[in-house]
């Protein structure tokens, strides 16, 4: 009888501490399933855009391509980065390559109005092909863009001044230079 007992009440304790165990199990398991996983809102934020330049005439050409993406911080402040590549041709006379990065700076204090900051980075090769022989003249140029624009949903149209502006660096003609902005 003894015996009995001693298998009965290993095997109520065996019983009850398996009950037990797979009661608590699957309520570990439960909580592991459901998803705590918090979604990043960092891509819906993003947008895209830049620009797109062709110009052709006689003996001349100029090609840009110039992508962007910005970060929309919040309603009022915007940051981003762009990228920059130009080739400019006068038949008999000069080549140029221009690439580079920029960092940009979009406020918008009210919908309607668009302030911006854009500090660029350029690599400038330009190949004189007038002489003989022909006279290669790289440098970098920095520039430092502010600007104003009207906005419009996803399209901006402003003007920007290059505050860092040289006459004697061959990339921009003049410091005042508008612009077209958009973004998807």
């Amino acid at each position: 009888m003894m015996k009995f007992k001693i298998n009965l009440s290993i095997y109520l304790t065996f019983s009850l501490s398996l009950f037990l165990f797979l009661t608590d199990f699957s309520s570990v398991y439960a909580q592991d399933t459901i998803n705590f996983k918090q979604k990043s809102d960092f891509w819906k934020n993003v947008r895209f855009g830049g620009g797109l330049g062709l110009g052709f005439g006689s003996g001349y050409t100029n090609i840009m391509v110039a992508p962007s993406a910005i970060y929309n911080v919040n309603d009022y402040f915007s940051t981003g980065l762009g990228a920059q590549y130009s080739y400019v041709s006068s038949r008999d006379y000069f080549n140029s390559h221009i690439y580079g990065v920029s960092l940009i700076e979009l406020f918008n204090p009210i919908p309607e109005v668009q302030l911006s900051a854009e500090l660029e980075q350029l690599r400038v090769n330009n190949t004189y092909t007038q002489f003989n022989p022909e006279i290669k003249d790289n440098f970098w140029n920095t520039a430092l863009f502010l600007g104003a624009g009207y906005r419009n949903e996803n399209v901006t149209i402003g003007i920007r001044y290059n505050v860092l502006y040289k006459e004697a660096n061959n990339v921009y003609s003049q410091a005042w230079l508008p612009f077209v902005r958009v973004y998807f």
